[in-house]
């Protein structure tokens, strides 16, 4: 499994990079499956796509929409993910409530945990799994120091107790369930992460190598979070 580096010369090349991805993993699953199973990121980085895709053509009714992780925050909270995505993103376009898969965190940490494995028991590979990169080099809620689930009996989800950022309790896929993916993108952005993905580049152990789907991975990134011009 290699990483592929997509860096974009500016942000509307970063956008429709993302897009364009987006739309061609979409195309690919439809064809072959006749639905598109895609995850998503949190974080205001993912947003950006999210908001972009709301003014677009899609084959709404074939996807369903999982969630890479999620606070633990009552299901109306504004800072959960799944808000943010339905405030950006979903309330605009035609997609079913029973194609939307929230995590249900409000349960807590354990019982959400428990709970969203036993949602996606059914549910084989993911066509496209998003995901953001964290200045600490973690993706969805696995942090550093922590358990992420990376055996091949990992649970496909996971209950965080001690997030380094709160809320602290959190779910989370796990790396094995987000690496069980036909597609895996990173949508990574700002100079802030130009650390993170340094040592991401020099094999360094951290959350987000932790992913390693089958196929190769791709990551667009814009300019100020690559750091070396290409």
């Amino acid at each position: 499994m290699a990483t592929r580096w997509h860096v974009a010369e500016n942000e509307a090349d970063w956008l429709a990079r993302a897009l364009a991805f987006i739309r061609a993993a979409e195309a690919e699953a439809l064809e072959a499956r006749g639905q598109f199973h895609l995850v998503l990121a949190g974080g205001a980085t993912p947003a950006k796509v999210y908001e972009a895709l709301a003014n677009e053509e899609h084959d709404w009714p074939r996807w369903q929409i999982w969630f890479g992780d999620e606070r633990c925050l009552p299901a109306d909270h504004p800072e959960r993910n799944s808000r943010m995505v339905e405030a950006v993103w979903l309330k605009r376009q035609a997609i079913a409530g029973t194609n939307i898969h929230p995590v249900p965190a409000e349960l807590g940490a354990r019982a959400g945990a428990e709970a969203y494995a036993r949602a996606l028991s059914a549910t084989g590979a993911f066509d496209l799994v998003l995901l953001g990169l964290g200045e600490d080099g973690h993706t969805a809620s696995l942090f550093p120091g922590h358990d992420l689930g990376e055996d091949r009996d990992a649970p496909a989800a996971l209950a965080v107790f001690d997030a380094p950022k709160p809320p602290a309790e959190r779910v989370s896929l796990s790396a094995r369930r987000l690496s069980d993916a036909r597609r895996v993108l990173f949508l990574v952005a700002g100079a802030g992460k130009r650390e993170a993905v340094a040592a991401w580049r020099r094999g360094a152990a951290m959350p987000a190598a932790a992913i390693r789907p089958a196929q190769d991975m791709d990551v667009v990134i814009d300019q100020s979070a690559f750091g070396e011009r290409r």
